[in-house]
């Protein structure tokens, strides 16, 4: 048996920590370094904003970010809902085709406690998925229901964090 028909576990990055997507950018370089062909579909992301973006497809990954540029606070309006259905859209495609060994859903989790997409939307992705297709949903707000999907699920737990004393989001640390 090959290492790819090895593939195909569902993992769950979520929780108030740091580090979710930090977690799935270590596994897509992992996977990179072992000849896996990565694609890496961000929800509420804007592109090229964020330092691990441009070194993640230096590294020879797919990213496409679906997200404005701007925050969702509160209640998303009609724009970042439809560029969250734009990702949804790519994934049900790129998920299904059996093209990628590693497909990471960054941030999708958070558009789900927005409200931009339905559990059942993401449970038809998870069952749809190409069998040796390995992916990672990560963000905050991930329903408990998907964990009994996941093979993996591991809550980042914010314990200390320099936001608290008022330190906000630095470059190549946070962002």
């Amino acid at each position: 048996m090959s290492w790819r028909e090895r593939l195909g576990l569902v993992h769950i990055y979520t929780g108030n920590g740091k580090g979710k997507t930090t977690a799935a950018f270590g596994l897509a370089v992992r996977m990179l370094g072992s000849g896996g062909r990565v694609l890496i579909l961000q929800f509420m992301k804007a592109p090229k904003v964020y330092g691990e973006q441009k070194k993640i497809e230096e590294c020879g990954a797919v990213i496409e970010s679906y997200g404005l540029p701007k925050f969702v606070h509160g209640k998303p309006d009609e724009e970042d809902i439809e560029a969250a259905r734009r990702a949804l859209e790519r994934a049900r495609g790129t998920l299904s085709s059996g093209e990628w060994d590693l497909v990471v859903l960054d941030e999708i989790c958070v558009a789900l406690g927005f409200g931009m997409l339905s559990v059942g939307e993401v449970k038809e992705l998870i069952r749809n998925k190409a069998k040796n297709t390995e992916l990672v949903l990560t963000g905050r707000y991930c329903p408990e229901e998907l964990f009994r999907m996941a093979d993996y699920v591991t809550e980042m737990r914010e314990v200390k964090h320099p936001y608290q004393r008022g330190v906000l989001a630095r470059r190549g640390v946070e962002y």
